[in-house]
């Protein structure tokens, strides 16, 4: 099923359903940017507020950060965003980012990691997709997570997993069978490819991922998959060893 069908099916129908307009706060310092972002909005339910919100809880907000390249100041800008308004979503829009800089962005709550090179359709579809809960991080973006943890893994002459202090426990603690699902997620794998790649069940393969979930203590699929790409390489012999 592709990302088209996906939304028509599935997302569009609840956003439909969902309240007429989010209202939306733009962090943007570059003027002509900003009228451009404000450009690919109009006639969508973003509506970008100029105004200082006084929390109102009951609609949906969104925070929309531009930033040709993400800075040291990144995280903050997201916990304090969060603090103001703790029901709101945020979204991140940039040209590049260091995966170091962006698991950061992550763990401080952003919801979403969107390119400055996506189009406006693609653009307001991971946007609506963030609104309803999920984590959108733009295909770009992922590919820089797997190279840096093939990197990780070039720098260890016996090729073994490398894995964070932090994470050796909880990797300890997937079975085989977890591994195997976890290396798939990282691939972009849904559950119905997983199970046809391990002749398993559908919904035994919802059920390990449910235990993956709450092993790596992640909200969803593609949290888990950070979590893997951030703390290991996964290898094809599935050993783990602790990061010197």
């Amino acid at each position: 099923m592709n990302h088209d069908v996906i939304y028509n099916e599935q997302i569009l129908p609840i956003a439909q359903n969902a309240s007429s307009y989010v209202t939306t706060v733009l962090i943007c310092q570059n003027t002509l940017i900003r009228s451009g972002i404000s450009h690919l909005l109009s006639g969508t339910h973003f509506v970008i507020s100029d105004d200082t919100l006084e929390h109102p809880s009951e609609l949906p907000i969104l925070c929309l950060i531009h930033a040709d390249q993400a800075a040291d100041g990144l995280s903050e800008t997201v916990e304090g965003l969060k603090a103001q308004w703790p029901s709101a979503r945020v979204v991140l829009l940039t040209e590049r980012i260091e995966p170091a800089a962006m698991m950061q962005a992550f763990q401080a709550g952003l919801d979403g990691l969107c390119s400055t090179a996506l189009g406006r359709e693609p653009l307001i579809k991971a946007l609506e997709l963030v609104m309803l809960g999920e984590t959108y991080i733009a295909p770009a973006f992922t590919l820089s997570l797997a190279d840096e943890a093939f990197r990780l893994q070039q720098a260890r002459p016996d090729g073994a997993i490398v894995v964070g202090p932090a994470a050796t426990a909880v990797a300890s603690m997937l079975s085989p069978r977890e591994a195997q699902i976890l290396r798939h997620l990282t691939q972009g794998a849904s559950n119905k490819h997983i199970a046809r790649e391990l002749g398993l069940a559908e919904a035994t393969i919802k059920v390990h991922l449910k235990a993956i979930l709450r092993k790596v203590r992640a909200a969803n699929r593609t949290q888990a998959a950070m979590w893997a790409r951030q703390h290991m390489s996964l290898a094809a012999n599935d050993r783990f060893i602790a990061a010197e």
